[in-house]
């Protein structure tokens, strides 16, 4: 009878197994590296969301025109004198003499009509259009805007607009009630203006460049010229102010700065901030960048409360007497001083989450930890910036 023979290695504890056993760490090991440098990754932010290009930007057009077709909720034409007299003279463009009439129509509307022109938009490609009534229109549901004009800064005339509107908003009311859902008096027109001008400005011809950055920061600048050279291997970019980088188009990228930017925009840095809270007092909202550190202080937080009631008496007399029928006052005062709540000790916070937790374990709402984060900032303790909105 053959037996298998049973090999050293195959015993539990052998040196093979240990080595496998070691293979198996390292492996694990190796994963865990890459997932925390995959972490580190997703903590850097691209140059193209940082900073924007100079020059590429999007320009503001604005017109004032007509829109037709409500459904008698347009403008009343005694109350708007502007839409009268555009209309009429609109209606003289198209040959029809409506001086002397007594124009009662109110299926006309003025309205203001707004877009943006996106950089490099050539001629004969759209725009969406946003359309809001300017007078006393009630709703703009139905309405289609006449060919308007689309001005520039410059005066120009950049695309004209026209369609149909499309409402999100409705209004219906009867004689006792009423019922108004969003604002129908703005509407959309999808790709409603057509661009008639481009505007002259050729990027690829450039020999320099800057980059705006969006949050303008000394160290982020610093951080993102810094970026640029280590890629382009020379000292071609160079903040000149916390909100510009100024970079110098190498020979090889000469005539090629669609090239040069789709590489630039892509390389990965850490954007810094400095430590500020921000404070709406109207909807209580309060919030702290992750660089808010608070020095070691004592807090106590208690308010004052006073009620006071009103339970007056009628006191009558006695049958027959001479006496009066009085009202006797019967006034009841109560003061709570929150007397449960102690003085509590904030720690040196090294993180945005044991300041919260910190200040949270006062048991305090948002409006009372507003006044508890701007009396810590009197006394010096809070080492951020505190900006009221």
């Amino acid at each position: 009878m053959m037996t298998k023979a049973r090999f050293p290695a195959d015993r539990p504890g052998s040196l093979l197994n240990r080595l496998r056993d070691i293979g198996a760490a390292l492996g694990f090991g190796a994963l865990g590296l890459g997932l925390i440098g995959q972490q580190d990754a997703q903590a850097l932010s691209r140059i193209k969301d940082l900073a924007a290009i100079e020059g590429v930007r999007e320009n503001q057009l604005v017109g004032y025109g007509l829109v037709t077709g409500l459904n008698g909720t347009g403008d009343t034409l005694n109350n708007c004198p502007m839409t009268r007299q555009s209309l009429q003279a609109m209606m003289e463009r198209l040959g029809v003499n409506t001086r002397q009439a007594n124009m009662r129509t109110a299926n006309v509307a003025a309205v203001m009509v707004t877009a943006n022109l996106v950089a490099f938009a050539t001629q004969g490609t759209r725009l969406d259009v946003t359309v809001s009534a300017m007078c006393d229109s009630k709703s703009l549901q139905g309405a289609t805007l006449l060919a308007t004009p689309l001005l520039g800064a410059d005066g120009e005339v950049y695309a004209v607009a026209q369609g149909s509107l499309a409402i999100s908003g409705f209004s219906a009311e009867g004689d006792a009630a009423k019922i108004t859902r969003g604002v129908p008096t703005v509407g959309r027109i999808a790709n409603g203006a057509l661009i008639e001008r481009e505007v002259d400005f050729r990027l690829n011809h450039l020999q320099n460049l800057r980059l705006s950055l969006r949050n303008p920061d000394l160290t982020t600048a610093r951080r993102i010229a810094a970026a640029i050279n280590d890629f382009l291997g020379a000292d071609s970019a160079e903040p000149t102010d916390p909100s510009t980088v100024a970079v110098q188009v190498p020979r090889n990228f000469q005539g090629n700065m669609i090239r040069l930017l789709t590489e630039v925009e892509q390389l990965r840095v850490e954007p810094d901030q400095r430590a500020r809270v921000v404070v709406d007092e109207r909807s209580g909202i309060i919030v702290m960048g992750k660089d808010v550190k608070v020095s070691q202080v004592a807090v106590a937080q208690g308010n004052l409360t006073v009620t006071i009631t009103e339970q007056p008496e009628v006191s009558q007399p006695e049958p027959f007497s001479r006496g009066q029928t009085v009202v006797v006052p019967r006034t009841g005062v109560r003061v709570d001083t929150d007397d449960k709540k102690k003085l509590a000790i904030v720690k040196d916070s090294v993180s945005l989450r044991e300041l919260v937790d910190g200040l949270n374990a006062l048991g305090v709402g948002p409006r009372d930890l507003i006044s508890i984060l701007q009396a810590i900032k009197s006394a010096g303790a809070l080492q951020a910036d505190i900006e009221v909105m």
